[in-house]
């Protein structure tokens, strides 16, 4: 089993920034994927960035490309997600997710095995 859990969520300011973090524990992640996702409301989940574990390997969202960058610790068994820049249309609950099975990103949903509780990140003017 795996336990994802998100922090750093909050009500943040237009062209500001922000940091997520997502702590993973229960297994090892030798060959692993992280990934990011956001649900804004009224809207379906979206991919957001991901990460390979071993390789380091990134894909981002054309939405947050630029202005985005995710980066793991894997000493500390914990994926990052930086943002800046932020919009009104960044505001939703921020998901974090693991991929168990495929030693690359994929951005859909269906291919993670374990997902976060998810943490709000509300941008406001």
């Amino acid at each position: 089993q795996v336990q994802l859990v998100e922090s750093g969520g909050g009500l943040m300011q237009v062209g500001g920034s922000l940091r997520l973090s997502c702590a993973a524990s229960g297994r090892a992640f030798s060959s692993a994927a992280m990934g990011w996702f956001r649900q804004a409301p009224g809207k379906e989940r979206e991919f957001v960035a991901g990460i390979s574990w071993v390789a380091g390997v990134t894909q981002y969202a054309n939405s947050v490309k630029g202005r985005s960058a995710i980066s793991r610790d894997s000493a500390r068994n914990t994926v990052y997600l930086q943002m800046s820049s932020l919009k009104p249309e960044d505001t939703a609950v921020y998901f974090c997710a693991a991929d168990t099975t495929r030693p690359f990103v994929t951005a859909h949903q269906e291919d993670y095995d374990y997902w976060g509780q998810g943490t709000q990140v509300t941008v406001s003017s």
